[in-house]
This record gives structure tokens, C-alpha cells and sequence, in this order.
């Protein structure tokens, strides 16, 4: 029996303050951390309720943006009409997500800190060196289709599981956090860390830190975009390869260029670098090919893993294609052909 205390926050100072117990962890809609606790990856001492909060509007900001508040259920989220409007890339990933159920329980901020879905991770009768750190990473020579082909290390090639975050990754969104030493504003490309040599380690927040809010900038690519996700079946898979691309583009040129995986990294997956290669280019499959080789420029596969590097690369050139062409992806279609 894992036994718990259990608290209901009454606000965000207290949830702070709760949180500086070691062991406690908060819990909202719970589709993560329950499942950890049942399957005993996970032993809070505490969980600390942060559902009556008042962090659950989306709000315009002074610059144009938009404000989600950390308990923005994921199915208010994708059909919120600011969101639906103005950022579709956002409303199509947290619609490949997960399920119907699933979405109306999760929230926004607790789908930032899912951890990764790796079943050596989950399977407490093996090593893992995010469970165990120094046990060893037995996906490395094992069962590694669902796993990492950048970013990872010799100590963990485990991929973060969200939709919705690759669209935050590409939308170039920040995460507001609270904790004892005030608030803060962290890029979202700064929230979640690679493995190295502490893959026990998911994100950059302090043990005391909530997530109130993520903010949105003004642009949200609301025309040339696209959400491509290849999965093994069409419901309620995790992605082998996914894809946020959103461009802006005048007289055929590329302007400006946002591109984001998921399925591949310990992180949502963003190259600045190929962005880069894409600003100033014209749309076409040519140079969608040299990005997607840019991206990829160091994938490394782990055997039953590496038909995910030309998967991605012939998902890149799709997803900037349907992206330039102002075809977003359509829901019932999600192979690659």
C-alpha cells in the first residue's frame, strides 16, 4: 500500500508552500500521476489538490498574446475560439492527443510535465536510470521502437510523450512558474532537458515551482500550418514521429519558418537551424528536403528504432508541404504514403 497525505491548496502561495515537503507532488487531472502511483513508479508522501485554483481562463495579454491558465482543461483548450482562430496548430496537436476522455480531465499544465511512456520505465521489475539513476538504461539494447533518435545519451533514450507541447514548442510559447523565490518566465524550449547523465531529471523547474500559466505570442501562423502525426493506429497512440510546421509566406518566399517534432527526443524537438535554412527560401519540395536533412543531420538509431530517421525526414517534407500549401492535416489521415 502506498500510503499518502493529501491537501487541498487554497491558493498559489500555498501550493508553494505545501510543496517544499519532500515527496509532495500536485495533482489536477491526475491522467499521469495516477498511473505512476498504481503502477508504483512513483510514492508521494503528499498530494497536494491544485484543482480549485484559480488558474483555469485564457486571457488576451498587453502584447497581442494569449494567456492559458495552467487548470485550462485540454478540450476547452482546443475548442476555445481565441485558440481555434488564431492558433489551430495548437487546437490540431491536443486533438491528436490522447482521447476524448482523457482531454476533458488533463490539463494544461500537467501535460507539460507528462513523464516519458517508455515501458522499462513503467516496469518497476527492471532497471531504469530514471527511476534508479546508475541501474541502467536496458532500452538502449532492447525493445526500442517508441525511442529517441536525438538528443539522447548512453543513460536514457526515452521521448517525450506530448502533443500539445510540440505545438507549444513551435509557437515559441513561454511557461509562467511560481515558487518560493517568486516568478518566473522560461522559454519553453528551456522548460524540458535532455537526459545526459541525470535522465531522472525531466525539466527545469525547482521542487517548489508550479506552473500558473503558459503564455502565447501574437503570431500564430493561423494560415500556413500543419499538425502531422504518425502513429501505429489513428486512436489514442503515442506518436512514432510528429510534426508542427508553421510558416509565413509572401509571393511564394518563405518569411519566417517555425518547425517542431515530437516521438523523437527527450524534448519537444526544435532546430533553429534549420529554421534558419527555411527563412528567405522558396516553398518548395527542394528546400523542404534540405531542411528536413538539417534536422536530422545527427539521428542515430537504436535498431528497432531506426526506420524512424526516414520516417521523420519524409515527415518533415509532408508536413512543411501541407503547411505551405495552407492544407492542414486532416484528422482521419495520419500515414504517410
Amino acid at each position: 500500500m502506498n500510503n499518502f497525505a493529501y491537501t487541498r491548496a487554497t491558493d498559489v502561495a500555498d501550493a508553494v508552500r505545501l510543496a517544499a515537503e519532500a515527496g509532495a507532488k500536485f495533482v489536477a487531472g491526475g491522467t499521469n500521476l495516477i498511473d505512476l502511483m498504481k503502477e508504483d513508479v512513483v510514492r508521494p508522501s503528499r498530494l497536494i489538490d491544485i484543482t480549485h485554483l484559480p488558474l483555469d481562463r485564457v486571457e488576451d495579454t498587453a502584447e497581442g498574446g494569449l494567456r492559458i491558465g495552467a487548470l485550462v482543461r485540454n478540450s476547452d483548450l482546443a475548442y476555445h475560439p481565441q485558440v481555434e482562430a488564431r492558433y489551430p496548430l495548437l487546437a490540431s496537436a491536443i486533438l491528436a492527443g490522447a482521447s476524448p476522455q482523457l482531454r476533458n480531465m488533463a490539463t494544461t499544465g500537467g501535460n507539460l510535465l507528462q513523464r516519458t511512456r517508455c515501458c522499462y520505465f513503467y516496469d518497476t521489475a527492471t532497471p531504469c536510470n530514471k527511476r534508479e539513476p546508475g541501474s541502467g538504461c536496458p532500452a538502449v539494447a532492447g525493445i526500442n521502437r517508441m525511442h529517441a533518435i536525438l538528443g539522447a545519451s548512453e543513460h536514457c533514450i526515452a521521448v517525450h510523450p506530448s502533443d500539445m507541447c510540440v505545438a507549444l514548442a513551435a509557437l515559441d510559447a513561454r511557461v509562467l512558474a511560481t515558487g518560493r523565490a517568486g516568478e518566473r518566465s522560461i522559454a519553453f524550449a528551456d522548460l524540458h532537458r535532455l537526459p545526459g547523465d541525470r535522465p531522472q531529471i525531466d525539466t527545469t523547474l525547482r521542487p517548489d515551482e508550479i506552473i500558473t500559466a503558459v503564455e502565447l505570442p501574437p503570431q500564430g501562423f493561423a494560415k500556413n500550418y500543419t499538425y502531422l502525426k504518425i502513429r501505429d493506429r489513428l486512436s489514442y497512440a503515442f506518436a512514432l514521429v510528429s510534426i508542427a510546421a508553421a510558416l509565413d509566406i509572401a509571393g511564394g518566399t518563405i518569411k519566417q519558418a517555425r518547425l517542431a517534432l515530437g516521438g523523437v527526443a527527450h524534448k519537444p524537438w526544435r532546430d533553429l537551424d534549420a529554421e534558419a535554412r527555411l527563412a528567405g527560401a522558396p516553398a518548395t519540395h527542394e528546400t523542404f528536403a534540405r531542411a528536413a536533412d538539417a534536422v536530422l543531420r545527427d539521428a542515430r538509431g537504436f535498431g528497432h528504432n531506426d526506420f524512424k530517421i526516414e520516417l521523420a525526414r519524409r515527415g518533415i517534407v509532408r508536413a512543411l508541404t501541407q503547411a505551405a500549401n495552407g492544407t492542414p492535416q486532416s484528422q482521419s489521415d495520419k500515414r504517410i504514403r
